[in-house]
């Protein structure tokens, strides 16, 4: 049975789910029962990326659900050496050939790879596809704010979502600043922050007040903070755990506290303007 679950509304004029179901160091081999784990959850959201070599086991299991699939909200990745036009446009194709589906809800360049310096071109690609309606939404992942305005500067078209490494060690305040004026959703990838500060005293103490876990409490508070979250898990009852955080909210005290733990240094993945 699906969750009613918050929604965020993107510059395109369609809705993301806030909280998703991410698939990163998933093996293929165990993502159609992750997926499907998900799916049978409730989450309606779903992060792959071609990088990650299980596009076709999140491809079986949505096949395999009983959920409609224009009740799916289904997002991959153009990888780092594809940003060409037309590669981009053939990787696309293999994306969707692996994923066994007609059109991706949202489609994003994966890196920015400053150093090619393609990035550009690989954005044009991903307009077309939006045009086709073969990717309904477009956006990028790891963009910063100088590769944001070079590509909305060079083709006037705003980036639906970025999604970055956000959680609380790493908060990316001016990147989200950045966002909120230009209109572009911020989506978090290792919203828990590869599970490093779960055991945080600030955290447990907020998640003793609710009754709730440490990794409950920071899914909400991306939920608080307007952000879209996609946790990854392969462990059923942990996949099912992330998903119950709809029956509380976090104080302004909470969230100050939390606000407390950023760190300049609290990066755990490359930095976007060098890989």
């Amino acid at each position: 049975m699906a969750l009613t679950q918050p929604t965020i509304k993107l510059n395109d004029g369609r809705a993301i789910p806030q909280l998703g179901f991410g698939v990163w160091q998933v093996p293929k081999d165990g993502a159609a029962a992750a997926v499907g784990s998900a799916i049978a959850a409730g989450y309606r959201s779903i992060d792959t990326a071609a990088i990650y070599g299980n596009e076709v086991g999140v491809g079986e299991a949505i096949k395999a659900s009983s959920v409609p699939r224009d009740q799916l909200f289904v997002t991959t990745k153009l990888w780092n050496d594809r940003h060409d036009h037309d590669v981009a446009l053939k990787a696309f194709d293999s994306s969707l050939g692996r994923l066994g589906l007609g059109y991706v809800d949202l489609y994003l360049i994966h890196w920015p790879v400053p150093s090619v310096g393609a990035y550009v071109q690989a954005w044009k690609a991903l307009i077309k596809l939006r045009q086709d309606g073969r990717a309904k939404s477009i956006g990028v992942s790891n963009f910063n704010p100088d590769h944001l305005q070079r590509i909305i500067d060079e083709t006037g078209v705003v980036p639906a979502v970025n999604q970055v490494e956000l959680h609380p060690r790493f908060q990316q305040r001016g990147l989200r600043q950045f966002h909120a004026e230009k209109g572009i959703a911020t989506e978090s990838w290792s919203p828990l922050g590869q599970g490093q500060f779960l055991e945080d005293a600030a955290i447990g103490a907020i998640a003793r007040k609710y009754g709730k876990t440490p990794a409950q409490v920071i899914i909400r508070w991306h939920l608080d903070n307007g952000l879209i979250a996609i946790p990854k898990s392969v462990t059923p009852s942990r996949i099912a755990e992330n998903l119950a955080v709809f029956d509380f909210h976090l104080d302004a005290d909470d969230l100050a506290k939390i606000a407390t733990l950023d760190d300049a240094k609290g990066r755990i993945g490359p930095k976007p303007e060098a890989f």
